[in-house]
């Protein structure tokens, strides 16, 4: 999954030495962090899931499935075939949340269907409820009927007026992190992969696609099969229903979209294939067959989510410049590190987001150069080191200690992203890549296919890596990396050239109040203008905001990006003129990472909370339910912490 977390490094804000990469040196002053469990010890709990994989574990899920429109529901059977791994076992507990169960049955020896006796706990505000259904024969396959909720927290119903086309309706699955439960019933836990089948109704006026081998030439007529080969974990598991068509882009890519999006989105993803080539070149092949992309509508709640043979991608990215085209290289990149090879629980996220942003920077480097490449590390670990500045250390370590996440929703994405990608980084700067890219490229094929845990990884780091080329990074160095708050003092730095020159121009028109050459700003893209707009103090005079708008049009800009870092400047420097358009871009724009700055930024004064307030109540009838649900925390959190009204003088 990729926020697209784009921003200077100031190491030393993140307490990195001034020093710091030493070259292939280990540090001298490497602080020893506290012992690694070791792999073979380990036990694996997921502290966000009910099923208990020790007992019996799915191999592989049949789904039929009728999507009802109206009704807003998912409907239809889900059959499990099962590991009894304990033999004493006599019970299969299915993650659900939302979800009537009608029926669950055993298939015995001849085939046949019998009932089995099920139950379901009271729901957890986080984890849902359990489906215990007893099994004494332990079968070999069950069978469970079910319904979902119109309110399914992994679903999202869209009426025409919210879809590109105004047309049809649209529906499409978000199962990250624990979201899948609320619309299959299963072991909703990475630790249990499986294949899947699924044979799904919906009007004939809808195509419907899922993480599996969608045809590009399927006929729309509202009966469709589909087969995923491939074991995955319960949160690749992805529908998607609306008025959807498909341009190729190559032989094994292309793009789903609506017909009013479909030529702009192949046109801003068009080195699609580069990217596939340039992957395989560094980490292997790509072992998933056909790798296209979905572009849903503006209320998708992240960037784009990795669901296998088909990218869920935001159309906040396509911009006409191909400037935020890192999305599809960090999606394409979880092909290898996520898909292939998966965290075993969320307590260990950064094995996918941070291995998947390092490898993103890696193809962003080979296609679109190593400017590129530097301005968007730079724009992350800036904003790494403003969420270091607030969040709780705790949520610092990339190896997070147990009990640390109530909600896996609530992860920091800055550790797990950036952090992760800075580790990668540093190996590779001591090692150099003549080295480092062989190991990574091992450590995909070793562990392909499986779901694993931080400890499993550093036991794979130390033998084919430290060990085999000593006196180069020592094992206190990695664990400091994965065990401790914050970013050691040695790690890598980086500088941006480009970024130089954005520097100049605003702090000259932080003096002067002349604005750059249009000569320099007329070659700025994206990633500039991000860095012009972060680099400003927390605030600013109206009449500053007011020539940069005049000059820039940043107020109304159908940049994502950009809109993010504008709006809540804008807010917090009493610039009102930004209003109207802010609320209109927190109306047509569902994506978590670039309206919840602007909330947040809202909420912080009364006049600002009461805006809020109406923006989301506009905005809320085509929000998805996770978005929403963050959403009206910032609003409700605000408002418990207002001072109350002074009581009414008598």
């Amino acid at each position: 999954m990729r926020p697209l977390l784009l921003s200077v490094s100031i190491a030393a804000a993140l307490g990195v030495a001034a020093t710091g990469c030493q070259g292939n040196q280990p540090s001298a002053a490497a602080t020893a962090a506290p012992a690694a469990p070791a792999a073979s010890a380990e036990k694996i709990v997921d502290e966000h899931s009910f099923s208990q994989p020790d007992k019996v574990r799915t191999t592989d899920l049949a789904l039929d499935l009728a999507v009802d429109f109206d009704k807003k529901t998912i409907a239809g059977t889900a059959t499990y075939t099962l590991d009894w791994v304990d033999k004493a076992a006599t019970q299969l507990v299915l993650d659900t949340r939302d979800l009537t169960i009608d029926k669950a049955e055993g298939q015995a020896a001849d085939g046949t269907w019998a009932p089995l006796t099920f139950a379901l706990s009271d729901k957890d505000k986080v984890l849902g409820s359990a489906l215990t259904i007893e099994a004494p024969t332990r079968p070999a396959k069950v069978r469970v009927t079910y319904v979902t909720s119109p309110e399914a927290s992994g679903l999202q119903w869209l009426a025409p007026s919210m879809t590109e086309g105004g047309k049809q309706p649209f529906m499409f699955s978000q199962s990250q992190q624990i979201h899948a439960r609320s619309w299959v019933p299963l072991q909703d836990t990475p630790q249990i992969r499986f294949t899947y089948s699924a044979h799904v109704t919906a009007p004939a006026d809808a195509m419907v696609l899922m993480s599996a081998d969608n045809d590009p030439k399927a006929a729309r007529d509202g009966d469709y099969s589909f087969k995923m080969p491939q074991k995955i974990p319960s949160y690749l598991l992805a529908i998607a229903a609306g008025d959807l068509v498909f341009k190729p882009i190559s032989e094994r890519s292309g793009v789903w979209a609506e017909p009013a999006m479909v030529d702009k989105a192949t046109a801003e993803f068009e080195d699609t294939e580069k990217m596939i080539d340039t992957a395989e070149t560094l980490y292997g092949p790509y072992r998933w067959g056909r790798y296209d992309l979905l572009v849903l509508p503006p209320s998708f709640p992240y960037g784009g989510m990795e669901n296998p043979r088909l990218t869920f991608a935001t159309p906040t990215v396509i911009v006409g410049d191909k400037s935020l085209v890192s999305l599809v290289a960090h999606e394409l990149a979880h092909s290898w590190s996520g898909n292939l090879v998966t965290f075993a629980t969320d307590k260990d996220s950064w094995l996918n987001e941070g291995t998947t942003t390092y490898v993103q920077g890696r193809i962003t480097e080979a296609l679109y150069g190593k400017d590129m490449a530097e301005m968007e590390e730079v724009i992350d670990r800036d904003e790494l080191k403003q969420e270091f500045a607030s969040i709780d250390p705790k949520l610092q370590r990339l190896s997070l200690k147990p009990g640390t996440l109530a909600d896996p929703d609530d992860q920091s994405s800055a550790t797990v992203y950036t952090k992760g990608a800075w580790f990668l980084q540093f190996l590779e700067k001591r090692f150099g890549r003549e080295v480092f890219d062989p190991w990574l490229k091992g450590y995909f094929d070793h562990f392909a296919f499986q779901s694993i845990t931080t400890a499993q990884f550093r036991d794979y780091l130390k033998a084919n890596l430290i060990d085999k080329h000593p006196n180069v990074v020592t094992m206190q160095e990695v664990d400091q990396w994965l065990y401790e708050p914050g970013i050691p003092g040695n790690a890598p730095k980086v500088e941006s050239g480009k970024f130089s020159t954005v520097n100049a121009a605003r702090i000259a028109w932080q003096g002067s109040a002349k604005l750059p050459d249009k000569s320099i700003t007329e070659a700025w893209g994206t990633q500039e203008w991000v860095h012009f707009i972060e680099g400003m103090p927390e605030t600013l005079k109206p009449e500053q905001l007011e020539q940069l708008d005049t000059a820039y049009h940043f107020t109304g800009t159908p940049n994502g990006e950009i809109a993010m870092r504008w709006y809540p400047l804008a807010e917090r420097s009493g610039y009102t003129a930004a209003r109207e358009e802010m609320g209109k871009f927190l109306e047509r724009v569902g994506r978590r990472k670039l309206i919840l700055p602007i909330y947040k930024a809202l909420v912080a004064t009364p006049d600002g909370l009461a805006f809020a307030e109406q923006a989301f109540a506009k905005a809320k009838p085509g929000t998805h339910p996770i978005t929403a649900g963050s959403v009206q925390a910032i609003i409700d959190d605000a408002k418990a912490k207002a001072p109350a009204a002074p009581a009414a003088a008598q």
